[in-house]
């Protein structure tokens, strides 16, 4: 952000608002005049503040990433075990299927769909945020392993990255239309891989 006059406005709200447009539009089809209209700011404030709306989205995408591995960590803390979170975190994002409202699907899943690749810096964000995301599947795997609930055998590593690609399908497969019903028996089936 530039220096100058003092900002009206919370720059957290405003990426707030910025967030839920770009999470169910994604990143083409929202306009600079959907943004303004969400963060309730001017062309110029908007400018400012955010440079464009590229520099907008990759700060959405990397609030979204330090939201979510913050909730995953305080998902962890109040769950019965390690493996009683991870079975809720699966089931987290397949119970989407029955929340009224549009199904947004994941912010990083969609943009590493959108973008395949093509920006750099949006591909550094969708890197960083699996990274972190299967960080904590990893913490959880290893601490499951520690108390048993998985054999200690098993690469916590590859067991982490299966447990993220899982969460993305759950996530796509949302948004796509499919039944929460058939979502949560895919969450039954991917924890019995994990024993």
């Amino acid at each position: 952000m530039q220096t100058g006059r003092p900002l009206e406005f919370d720059p957290q709200l405003a990426i707030d608002a910025a967030m839920s447009v770009f999470w169910l539009r994604g990143f083409e089809a929202t306009s600079l005049s959907d943004l303004l209209a969400a963060m309730g700011l001017s062309k110029s404030s908007f400018y400012n503040a955010f440079g464009s709306k590229q520099q907008l989205f990759e700060a959405c995408l990397v609030r979204f990433r330090r939201r979510h591995v913050e909730r995953m960590g305080e998902m962890m803390h109040a769950a019965a075990s390690p493996l009683a979170f991870v079975r809720e975190m699966l089931l987290t994002n397949a119970r989407e299927a029955r929340e009224p409202g549009p199904r947004r699907g994941c912010l990083i899943m969609n943009t590493a769909t959108e973008f395949a690749g093509r920006d750099a810096a949006v591909a550094a964000c969708i890197s960083d945020a699996a990274r972190d995301f299967a960080a904590m599947f990893r913490t959880a795997i290893e601490m499951a392993q520690e108390h048993g609930e998985i054999p200690r055998n098993a690469d916590a590593a590859v067991l982490a990255r299966y447990l993220l690609t899982t969460m993305a399908g759950l996530r796509t497969m949302v948004k796509a239309g499919l039944p929460a019903d058939e979502l949560e028996k895919v969450v039954e089936v991917a924890m019995s891989a994990l024993h």
